[in-house]
């Protein structure tokens, strides 16, 4: 049953997408996601260190108590043209401490100043920063949120192709996997989703892609080849636009050979983990993340 502070979190997104629609820059939409996320309680027990993996600015987020030398690198969500590091404060502490691991979140190239595949690049770049600094492939998982979770299974395929080590397991949260916005959830759910809707998506995928093919595998990764790539969480709301791009990857990555855990929680709007300071589905899901990063890194002890 949702639980009664779930409406607050649905009427915090509908808040947030009324004002972006009087935004017309870049640079407002990510000043005004930032403050949206930055009105929740940043988590006093982490600390947050942004460095540089070679050219891509990252941010390592390290809980008190740490006992493990598993990573979870992290690629957050906006749709490839907002978001970053630092607005996941307020998230990120409460993953690192489920999952009793390091965060290392990559704070990739934007569009439209960087289109595809500028943020693929830069996430496999991070990746490769992290194996050459100690990191370990069997003790890290690769995550996101939205765009995020999209990129996360673009850079699994990337790492495949490329010959590299992969890691773990993958996290998808809400993830966009289809830049064609063609999934059937997109109009059955157009009137319950209280952020994502299909002229928003739209107009980020044009402003990411820039006339690129929609369908390119590390663009839109629901058309890629999946064979060979560890096992994935997928989560996703049952009242998001995107429930069926959520839907369509379990399905691929299964028929592909892929071990998948397909959560889809009842009631739940985009990427609610934002609201983990109030909200307890974000609470649990965020639970989940951890005991999946941790089942699929086992004991990895400082």
């Amino acid at each position: 049953m949702p639980s009664a502070e779930l409406p607050r979190a649905i009427a915090l997104q509908q808040e947030l997408l009324a004002n972006f629609g009087a935004l017309l820059t870049p640079r407002q939409f990510r000043a005004y996601y930032s403050r949206f996320l930055g009105q929740f309680p940043t988590p006093t027990d982490a600390r947050f260190e942004p460095f540089m993996a070679d050219a891509v600015p990252c941010e390592w987020v390290t809980p008190t108590g740490l006992t493990t030398t598993r990573t979870f690198l992290y690629l957050h969500g906006g749709g490839y043209v907002i978001g970053s590091p630092i607005d996941y404060r307020g998230v990120l502490p409460h993953a690192a401490r489920a999952a009793d691991a390091r965060v290392l979140a990559v704070d990739y190239r934007l569009a439209p100043e960087d289109p595809f595949p500028a943020a693929v690049e830069d996430a496999v770049a991070a990746y490769r920063w992290l194996l050459a600094n100690g990191g370990r492939p069997e003790q890290t998982v690769i995550g996101g949120d939205s765009a995020g979770g999209g990129l996360t299974v673009a850079t699994l395929v990337a790492l495949r192709d490329r010959g590299l080590p992969l890691p773990a397991g993958g996290v998808c949260i809400s993830p966009w996997v289809d830049l064609t916005n063609s999934g059937a959830s997109m109009q059955t759910n157009a009137d319950k989703d209280p952020l994502v809707k299909k002229d928003l998506v739209d107009n980020l995928a044009q402003t990411y892609l820039q006339g690129q093919d929609p369908r390119a595998p590390l663009a839109s990764p629901l058309y890629a080849d999946l064979r060979g790539l560890p096992p994935l969480l997928i989560q996703v709301g049952t009242i998001e636009a995107l429930f069926d791009d959520a839907a369509r990857l379990a399905e691929r990555a299964r028929a592909a050979g892929v071990a998948v855990t397909h959560e889809p929680w009842e009631g739940c709007p985009h990427v609610w983990h934002w609201f983990v300071s109030f909200l307890p589905e974000a609470q649990q899901a965020i639970t989940h993340i951890g005991q999946f990063i941790k089942e699929r890194t086992g004991a990895v002890p400082v």
